[in-house]
């Protein structure tokens, strides 16, 4: 099975159209800790427990790197609830996170992920279930609520001491003469790998607003995922990409790995 196709496939059929269901506290918890033992190895232990909220684990080898891959997700309301799905490397032990938390809203960031997850071992991939605007109450927009499946899996993996790298999309319009906005949200533990990042991506020829180090649009401080990091002291980078980047396969394709190479083991 091609990774990227499955999940492409994912937010063409499934995000587009999805409504939002807010979860409860408890499914939100069950999600998380599902999550949790199932990085533990206590695989059958965290089937058990995702039953409990209608989800389940499926394992494949993507077809492009040959490495076997874990699919979290909805088996019975995806295109209902839009609570999201987890992609978990499983060629190497779990040493990193890597967030898109608009798919859709930011077209092609979800490319973006997949690069960034296929380019390096060890990762974990959160993909919100619905488009940002899916609730007319803005409960949909996963990077701004502390009540949904998605922000409860990044705590968990926060609270492992995982770093976080979290990627979105900017109109080209919002930062005249820039590829990409790096920051660090709200924490600053980051500021070492953001800095690799950056040089790496300006390596790759993107130019790049380097928001500690001066100011930028769209610097993710009011980000829950970012916050949460800042609290368990984990590095957690806010990284924003422009359409024009993201329109293109090929820097695409060179941006994730440039971030991947710059996420710290």
């Amino acid at each position: 099975m091609d990774l990227a196709r499955r999940i492409t496939d994912f937010t063409h059929d499934t995000v587009a159209r999805s409504d939002y269901l807010p979860p409860l506290r408890a499914q939100r918890r069950t999600a998380a800790e599902a999550v949790g033992l199932f990085l533990d190895g206590r695989r059958t232990e965290a089937g058990r427990r995702l039953d409990g909220i209608d989800f389940g684990i499926s394992t494949f080898t993507d077809t492009v790197t040959g490495r076997r891959f874990a699919e979290i997700s909805d088996r019975a309301a995806e295109g209902h609830r839009g609570w999201g799905r987890i992609y978990i490397d499983l060629s190497a032990t779990t040493r990193w996170s890597v967030q898109v938390p608009h798919p859709v809203a930011d077209s092609g960031s979800e490319q973006l992920g997949i690069g960034v997850l296929r380019a390096r071992r060890g990762g974990v991939l959160v993909m919100a279930g619905a488009h940002r605007n899916a609730d007319r109450k803005g409960r949909a927009d996963v990077a701004h609520r502390r009540d949904t499946v998605f922000d409860a899996v990044c705590d968990e993996l926060a609270a492992r001491h995982l770093p976080g790298l979290q990627v979105h999309g900017f109109a080209d319009s919002t930062e005249p003469g820039y590829d990409v906005i790096a920051s660090l949200g709200s924490a600053d533990k980051g500021l070492p790998t953001a800095r690799r990042t950056a040089t790496a991506l300006r390596h790759e020829g993107f130019a790049v607003c380097r928001a500690w180090a001066r100011r930028c649009a769209l610097e993710g401080r009011g980000n829950v995922q970012g916050r949460e990091a800042e609290d368990q002291g984990v590095p957690f980078l806010h990284m924003e990409f422009s359409r024009t980047v993201r329109d293109d396969a090929s820097r695409v394709r060179r941006a994730a790995e440039a971030m991947a190479a710059s996420l710290p083991s």
